[in-house]
């Protein structure tokens, strides 16, 4: 049950209780226990919205920084990923295979913010031996959400 359930929160954290308990075959009691307690272990760290950025007059821009860095004896990629996370402009950091370590996203209002982040934060750090700066330009779909998907007119044409 608590894969399914995870599975079904991950996609739509506002879905009601009782429709919860209905999809599950169980109680809403035993619903909620079961959420509670995934809380309480850090199995569900946080709930958030979606937000399709484009359709609103704030301007935002999305950066992924790929980060190669000297690991450190003991800890790994753990200190200097903490490190980046620690500064509020970050929004994620993951480990990741391939030419670079790290992952970094920020979201912030203009390029050069984005830039001037990596050139006077991250690319200042003792491990930093290199970066790579992508922006993202428009999104399609994200969390598995479509975020522009076109409706298409259903309606019949009628003709005289």
């Amino acid at each position: 049950m608590r894969e399914e359930l995870l599975s079904i929160i991950e996609k739509n954290s506002r879905i009601d209780f009782s429709e919860l308990a209905v999809l599950l075959g169980t109680s809403e009691e035993v619903v909620l226990s079961e959420i509670s307690n995934m809380e309480n272990e850090g199995i569900i760290r946080g709930y958030h919205t979606l937000i399709n950025w484009e359709k609103t007059s704030i301007q935002k821009v999305t950066g992924l920084i790929e980060v190669k860095v000297t690991p450190q004896r003991g800890r790994g990629f753990d200190n200097i990923a903490e490190r980046i996370y620690n500064y509020p402009e970050v929004k994620a950091v993951y480990l990741i295979s391939g030419g670079y370590d790290l992952l970094v996203i920020l979201e912030e209002k203009s390029l050069k913010e984005i830039a001037n982040f990596v050139s006077d934060k991250l690319s200042t750090l003792d491990s930093v031996l290199s970066t790579a700066t992508h922006f993202i330009l428009k999104k399609y779909k994200d969390h598995g959400t479509i975020l522009n998907k076109e409706t298409k007119d259903e309606r019949e044409v009628i003709t005289p």
